[in-house]
């Protein structure tokens, strides 16, 4: 389980984490939701470092990561599998040496045990018989696959996922969220999801962390976000503010 307690971020005079508060449950994918420009990706950078934050605690079953050493967070970033938004592949490198790529950083295994289990990796994703193409010639979709079998090579604890289906066609994003899905059960990971695609949010949303301004204002899962009466979130699901102002310029 992953927990945060009262994260905050401030860019310049601009804050942008204001006490965020979650508890990330293990198993389940966690989804972070807010419209574009409100902290999202900034959290999830800050959860891993990338980023510094202002104050809080960012604990890993336990362990403050915020509070660590360089070597100490080092061991905490072998148990994380990293989707970004774009996919992040190295262009120079085959489908099977990008999905190598962390193994070869954070291990000692032999080149037929990182092949091994690139191979064992691809076809968990459905992939076969890509291994020595390059990214520019395969489509979006399965570039996103290959970032998830890259993901998932180092067997980790925690699946951290920057909107994963930016960019790809509907069809390909239900089929990208039921991977995540299944790999969260199967693997028994603690997946944390970013995103403001809605569908997203009804086919996997099993716990859900609503972010507006910088701050959780809601929490609950895809069944109850349909009956909320938090005004701020019935806008972001419904697109209220969109629909009124259309109304608008039809009068």
């Amino acid at each position: 389980m992953i927990e945060a307690i009262n994260l905050n971020k401030s860019f310049g005079n601009k804050q942008v984490l204001k006490n965020f508060s979650f508890k990330f449950e293990k198993g389940k994918p966690n989804l972070i939701i807010g419209e574009s420009g409100t902290g999202k990706s900034v959290l999830l950078k800050s959860m891993v470092g990338l980023l510094e934050l202002d104050s809080g605690e960012v604990l890993y079953s336990g362990r403050d990561f915020l509070k660590m050493n360089f070597k100490e967070k080092k061991l905490i970033r072998k148990e994380i599998g990293m989707l970004f938004q774009g996919g992040a592949l190295f262009d120079s490198m085959t489908i099977e040496e990008n999905v190598v790529f962390p193994l070869s950083l954070f291990t000692d295994k032999s080149a037929e045990e990182k092949r091994e289990r690139a191979n064992s990796c691809l076809q968990r994703v459905n992939l076969e018989n890509v291994n020595k193409l390059y990214p520019s010639e395969i489509s979006g979709g399965m570039k996103k696959r290959v970032a998830i079998a890259r993901a998932i090579s180092m067997e980790p604890e925690y699946l951290f996922c920057d909107e994963p289906n930016s960019g790809l066609d509907p069809k390909t994003s239900i089929l990208i969220d039921e991977l995540i899905n299944d790999l969260t059960y199967e693997l028994n990971i603690t997946t944390i999801v970013i995103t403001h695609d809605m569908n997203s949010v009804l086919e996997i949303g099993d716990h859900i962390a609503f972010l507006y301004k910088g701050e959780k204002c809601w929490e609950g899962n895809k069944q109850e976000i349909l009956h909320t009466d938090n005004k701020e979130l019935n806008d972001f699901v419904y697109a209220t503010k969109f629909l009124r102002n259309f109304k608008d310029k039809l009068k």
